[in-house]
């Protein structure tokens, strides 16, 4: 992977968390419970992005497996999210969709 790719692919975790981030405050306030697995699938990604992102930057022997996971986790919370009518969950979903696409270039170009 080029450095533009690392650098993207970084941007992205970063953006994906903060969105996940986002939604996850915006269904707390909700106080609706039907949005509890949102809320815990956002915390989730969230963590997972940034642990990513920390991994990319350092330049880790294993990101390619923690892109794989981490593609996993945006898909997931994606999923959940594209559940719920809100603007806060299709934001989030879009922005994990696009961490989860970039991820897996990561790991597609590591088997390659």
């Amino acid at each position: 992977m080029t450095e533009q790719n690392l650098k993207l692919l970084m941007e992205l975790c970063k953006q994906c968390a903060d969105a996940c981030e986002n939604c996850a405050i915006a269904c707390e306030s909700e106080a609706n419970p039907m949005m509890r697995t949102c809320i815990e699938h956002d915390m989730d990604c969230a963590d997972f992005c940034r642990l990513t992102a920390s991994f990319v930057a350092r330049g880790s022997d294993f990101v390619e497996l923690v892109c794989q996971d981490c593609a996993e986790i945006c898909i997931a919370c994606a999923e959940e999210c594209e559940k719920h009518a809100s603007t806060h969950c299709r934001q989030c979903a879009e922005a994990c969709r696009r961490c989860a696409e970039e991820c897996l270039k990561v790991g597609v170009a590591a088997y390659a």
